[in-house]
């Protein structure tokens, strides 16, 4: 079976067909750096970093460009209220972001590039637009003309004659209101490029059309971002490009928001969740199994216990791992994820059906290790490692070795509790089990629960 994928531009799921055979090329639109991340925003770059993942397990050799705008009118306007210089705010927030995807356990993407980094690009667009009456100057703005191309809203499924176009301050001298800006005149104090047509910055779709353009070419497979984005970023950036002679994207894929009371998580509602708090919370690992559960096209609405939820989930799947380890040695991951499991990844990224075999296979090892079937108990370790390996969650890779939250303090609480287990095994030696039931259950209020193992007693967290 091929992959298939949910294609926005045709409202349906379509079968991958690379334009280049044995290569994807996707182009995911990155972060706005005005302030960190919280978890809606790293959940976009989850979701296509499972993508890629599964591109790569498929054999395909993958290239991944994901921006960074790092100047925009949101950021200029942290620069007035902080007095911080723009390219410092940009700056820390990029690092931010990229703290928050390694902490998730992301691959990099294959270039990164940055807006500020490729004016040259813009402007070569921009003239190539306007040469072809697709664009205008207008007091030192730079629009695109959008009657000019009649596709224009095919993406978003609008009407021209009900379109609002969003607008920014300083916008003026366009032939139509509907019209948007790819450059933006310089304003007293605000940072500013030359041009042709005077000196000014870049508007916001312009950079996503250019950089696409450089590092992937006139054509390439997969454009992503969340569903905020198919109105206007996306259709302005259809518009740009293909206006330009591009034949840009293929497929359109987007993933839906992290909510939180029914709306957008977002800085401006003020209902974020930043990733660098999440993390002193949760393990990062559980937070990449929350995040990255769902399939990428439904809503996840945050709730504290749901986070619980999912960590009891993937506290059942390390569980296993754990104690498969402890009786059958260490495993190495399976050349080949099972069928099921292939079907479920292929079929639009179906990462909950994926799961779900996984949770079968772990059910089916604990039954093999508490019947003592080592052999069955081996082969279900390695079928898990496999899958759990593809969606970027095996607590065994070395990606997450000493990355998990509280790391050194671990440390000490397993010399602590052993001390305590060492007197809870000497009580039973001694055959005074009241005060070994004690031990445990003292252990138990405190949040650890005591598993019996024939290599001895073990501790985790209970996440009951």
């Amino acid at each position: 079976m091929s992959i298939r994928l949910y294609d926005t531009s045709t409202r349906q799921v379509r079968d991958f067909v690379p334009l280049v055979p044995g290569c994807v090329s996707i182009y995911l639109c990155g972060a706005t750096v005005q302030s960190a991340p919280h978890i809606g925003h790293i959940r976009s770059y989850l979701n296509f970093d499972v993508m890629q993942r599964w591109f790569a397990y498929r054999g395909y050799q993958v290239t991944f460009a994901r921006n960074v705008t790092d100047i925009d009118d949101k950021i200029i306007a942290k620069e007035r209220e902080l007095g911080t210089p723009w390219w410092q705010i940009a700056y820390e927030n990029e690092r931010a972001f990229n703290d928050g995807y390694d902490a998730l356990g992301c691959l990099r993407p294959t270039v990164e590039p940055r807006a500020t980094g490729h004016i040259p690009e813009m402007i070569a667009m921009m003239r190539g637009l306007i040469d072809k009456g697709h664009a205008y100057a207008a007091e030192g703005n730079v629009y695109f003309d959008v009657k000019s191309y009649p596709d224009y809203l095919a993406l978003s499924n609008q009407k021209l004659e009900n379109l609002q176009q969003p607008s920014g301050d300083g916008e003026t001298g366009k032939r139509d209101p509907r019209d948007f800006a790819m450059w933006k005149a310089a304003k007293p104090g605000e940072p500013s490029w030359d041009t042709p047509w005077g000196r000014g910055r870049p508007g916001w779709h312009l950079e996503c059309s250019a950089m696409a353009h450089k590092y992937l070419g006139e054509a390439f497979d997969i454009h992503g971002g969340g569903l905020d984005l198919i109105f206007p970023h996306h259709e302005n950036e259809i518009a740009q490009s293909k206006a330009f002679g591009d034949d840009f994207a293929g497929f359109w894929v987007h993933n839906a928001w992290v909510t939180m009371a029914g709306e957008k998580m977002s800085k401006s509602l003020g209902n974020s969740v930043l990733v660098s708090e999440m993390v002193r919370r949760w393990r990062p690992i559980v937070l990449r199994y929350y995040l990255s559960a769902p399939h990428y096209r439904s809503m996840i609405e945050y709730s504290e216990e749901s986070l619980r939820e999912a960590e009891a989930g993937f506290g059942r799947i390390e569980g296993f791992i754990q104690r498969a380890v402890e009786r059958c040695g260490a495993v190495d991951a399976a050349p080949e994820v099972p069928p099921a499991f292939a079907e479920a990844m292929d079929d639009d990224l179906g990462v909950p059906q994926a799961l779900a075999v996984v949770h079968t296979a772990v059910r089916q090892g604990n039954s093999a290790l508490t019947a003592d079937d080592k052999e069955n108990a081996v082969a279900r370790l390695a079928e898990v490692r496999a899958m759990l390996g593809v969606l970027g969650l095996d607590p065994l890779d070395p990606q997450w070795a000493g990355a998990e939250r509280g790391e050194d303090l671990h440390g000490v609480v397993d010399s602590l509790v052993h001390l305590v287990l060492e007197q809870r095994q000497a009580a039973r030696a001694r055959k005074d089990f009241a005060t070994a039931d004690a031990i445990r259950d003292q252990l138990g209020l405190a949040g650890l629960a005591i598993e019996d193992t024939p290599s001895g007693p073990r501790w985790t967290i209970n996440s009951q």
